[in-house]
């Protein structure tokens, strides 16, 4: 992978935050040198990296785990709530989202295979979502239902969302409970993927990309002197 970084990285060159092409004509004035700019970047988020890993480290060693976790396992007993690491608790919700256990298999690993296939699945030719307003819409709800399916994983499955709320039994469960709001957000977490962003990045028109990275920065004068 690092050979790969550095090879992209001398081959095309460095990303921007405007998310264009930079023409070779303009790679000495719109892009900066590796040194000192990228290593004092990356050597500035390490250095915050580390300080944040510390916190949990020393202050909150449990705050991304369970108390579960440290009972010692019983072969004859299942636990009745168990609960992944944070970082898998989306894809342990849409393992349970499904009542059949290998659909539930099958749907936990497509959710992480899907992640594979992002740029044969992704048919827009513009790379920065700033010029996609339709698509930057549909990602900010993907974000909230990402985060919403972490939060329901480390939920109980027939718990009710709002306590006190009047709900009805939809087919396995009650329509007022993490069941059918994971259900929900696993629709969506498909259908963002395999719908959306195959159909979105065919028909979307996206807004006029600038030239160089300077264009929408400095005045045009100042653009065309450089």
């Amino acid at each position: 992978c690092v050979v790969l970084h550095l090879w992209a990285l001398h081959a095309a060159g460095q990303n921007n935050p405007v998310g264009i092409l930079i023409p070779k004509d303009r790679a000495k004035k719109d892009m900066l040198p590796f040194h000192p700019y990228f290593t004092v970047k990356d050597g500035f988020a390490i250095i915050l990296f580390l300080i944040l890993f510390a916190v949990f480290v020393f202050y909150q060693p449990n705050a991304l785990g369970h108390a579960d976790n440290y009972i010692p396992a019983n072969p004859l007993q299942t636990p009745a709530h168990i609960v992944p690491e944070w970082y898998m608790l989306p894809f342990y919700a849409i393992l349970r989202a499904i009542p059949d256990k290998f659909g539930g298999v099958v749907a936990m690993f497509a959710a992480i295979g899907v992640l594979f296939v992002l740029p044969w699945l992704d048919t827009s030719k513009v790379r920065s979502m700033r010029y996609r307003p339709t698509m930057k819409t549909f990602f900010i709800i993907f974000l909230f239902v990402c985060f919403g399916l972490g939060w329901c994983g480390a939920q109980l499955p027939d718990a009710p969302v709002v306590p006190g709320m009047p709900s009805f039994n939809l087919i396995d469960g009650q329509l007022n409970s993490y069941l059918w709001l994971t259900r929900l957000f696993t629709a969506y977490y498909f259908v963002f993927f395999l719908v959306l962003m195959p159909v979105i990045g065919l028909r979307e028109k996206p807004l006029p990309i600038p030239a160089t990275i300077s264009e929408p920065v400095l005045p045009s004068t100042a653009a065309e002197k450089a």
